[in-house]
């Protein structure tokens, strides 16, 4: 979890019912990230209330901070545009920060280095279903590399030039486009154009190797070279799914229907009536972003089938 010491109400209720909902069962160790030290408060509150191993840990300044060779009138510029025009989060830098290092820096800390795999999980969040399997075996026993609850489309106004700078990428590499990829969920032109499709980056359970290894690692160079966490407002959430779509087979991403989760606004939760029953599940699917007109869900399953 990357979070601030303000932040401890909603991101002990969050712990608390994945907790209750999964990981009483399993006793896997929590991270904790913040740009400055946690409070002692911070700590031993959260530290109450998991019954496993707990780490807190500070994000060094070059990994969260703007870096230097960013030109700051230009970027101030678009911060200024993006807030007339009302963007969310449009002029904020701290916003731009979590983005960035969500996007290339987290899986390099210190205190991740030792882990494989990862569940990512935000301040006020629910978790709405018991959990009674273990989803980073099953992801590791099924050869997945990124999993996900709800896909969505951004807001095209963040991410003007975000597709120019994949596909100059793509160009230069192609050989690290992998077989049988989900090109089709991002593009409904055959890769000319992004139709906004991403994966909601704020739920992830994923392999930290994945995005270790020399081909994410080459391809999140490109995009940072282009400064446009920055000059524009690129979200991790398209980053990660452009890289997990392109790079990884669409047979290695998976849809985990069976898990309720929240995040303001937005809510999964699971389709069959026979699971929401078994998994003890505290909410309906009326209430589902799948059955929103802006989710992106019937495209990524039909480019399954496909």
């Amino acid at each position: 979890m990357l979070v601030r010491n303000s932040e401890l109400e909603g991101a002990l209720r969050s712990v608390t019912q994945l907790e209750d909902r999964f990981n009483h069962r399993f006793g896997y160790p929590w991270i904790f990230l913040n740009e400055v030290p946690f409070t002692d408060e911070f700590k031993e509150k959260m530290s109450a209330a998991i019954a496993g191993p707990v780490s807190f840990g500070l994000i060094p300044k070059e990994d969260w901070y703007q870096p230097g060779w960013i030109d700051e009138e230009k970027a101030a510029a678009s911060r200024a545009q993006m807030e007339a025009n009302n963007v969310v989060y449009g002029g904020s830098v701290s916003y731009r920060n979590m983005c960035r290092f969500n996007s290339g820096f987290f899986y390099r800390h210190p205190l991740a280095q030792r882990y494989k795999w990862y569940w990512r999980v935000e301040p006020g969040v629910s978790f709405h279903c018991d959990t009674d399997y273990d989803p980073f075996l099953f992801m590791e026993e099924h050869d997945k590399v990124y999993g996900f609850t709800i896909s969505l489309q951004e807001w095209p106004p963040t991410v003007p030039t975000l597709w120019d700078a994949v596909k100059e990428y793509i160009a230069a590499n192609p050989q690290h486009v992998a077989p049988n990829n989900s090109m089709a969920f991002l593009s409904d032109d055959g890769g000319n154009s992004y139709n906004m499709c991403h994966f909601w980056s704020n739920f992830e359970i994923a392999n930290m190797e994945f995005w270790r290894g020399e081909v994410y690692s080459k391809f999140f160079e490109h995009l940072e070279s282009k400064g446009g966490f920055y000059y524009e407002r690129w979200g991790d959430a398209p980053v990660h799914s452009i890289g997990a779509a392109l790079f990884a087979r669409k047979d290695q991403i998976h849809f985990f229907d069976d898990i309720g989760y929240q995040h303001p606004p937005f809510m999964h939760c699971p389709r069959l009536h026979s699971v929401r029953q078994e998994r003890n599940c505290s909410c309906t699917q009326y209430q589902s972003f799948d059955n929103n007109m802006y989710s992106c869900l019937r495209k990524w399953e039909q480019v399954v089938r496909s």
